[in-house]
């Protein structure tokens, strides 16, 4: 997460008329906007290739595959943020036209400068969204991705999968190779 801007605390809506006028995204947090940040190659193209497996493996399905132009919003925490993945198979998202509120699976490519925020305040947000079923966190340096899934309970479980592991996942029962995962990087 960059910065807060410094801009007294608004709503959600005051936020959207606000963000639809800036040439830059940004987060929005309980009354408070942070502007995103630039990426590397290799997490551009670990992102882009979640994504291509992603919307190859859900063609004709009720799912949808966004990319990180699509905003999420989380009423629960008075939040939108721009997941690098993810996908709803909501038919309220389907009918959204500025940002989505039912996801199922959210993929957040690690950065050095972001990774604590992502595995903490970002995933106990996250958490809020009764719809979610996993939280996947690749680190294309490391080659390595970390995915919690709501068990039946409604408990977190952590999957680790290694550098040459194959990644799973479960809530859309898809497998990626780990050489296709990280190709190109």
């Amino acid at each position: 997460m960059a910065h807060a801007a410094s801009f007294e605390k608004i709503t959600a809506d005051e936020f959207l008329d606000w963000e639809e006028r800036q040439p830059e995204k940004h987060e929005f947090i309980d009354g408070e906007i942070f502007a995103r940040v630039g990426v590397t190659r290799q997490h551009a193209t670990v992102a882009g290739n979640v994504f291509s497996f992603l919307k190859h493996h859900l063609r004709g399905t009720p799912c949808r595959v966004y990319m990180s132009d699509m905003k999420l919003r989380l009423e629960a925490a008075e939040a939108f943020f721009y997941p690098d993945v993810f996908v709803t198979c909501s038919e309220k998202d389907h009918q959204a036209e500025h940002f989505m509120s039912e996801p199922r699976l959210i993929v957040e490519v690690l950065s050095e400068s972001m990774e604590a925020y992502d595995r903490g305040d970002k995933f106990e947000k996250y958490r809020l969204f009764d719809s979610l079923a996993e939280y996947v966190l690749i680190n294309p340096t490391k080659r390595k991705a970390d995915i919690c899934r709501r068990d039946a309970t409604n408990h977190w479980v952590l999957y680790e999968y290694g550098r040459d592991e194959p990644v799973q996942f479960a809530s859309l029962e898809l497998t990626i190779e780990s050489s296709a995962l990280y190709e190109n990087v």
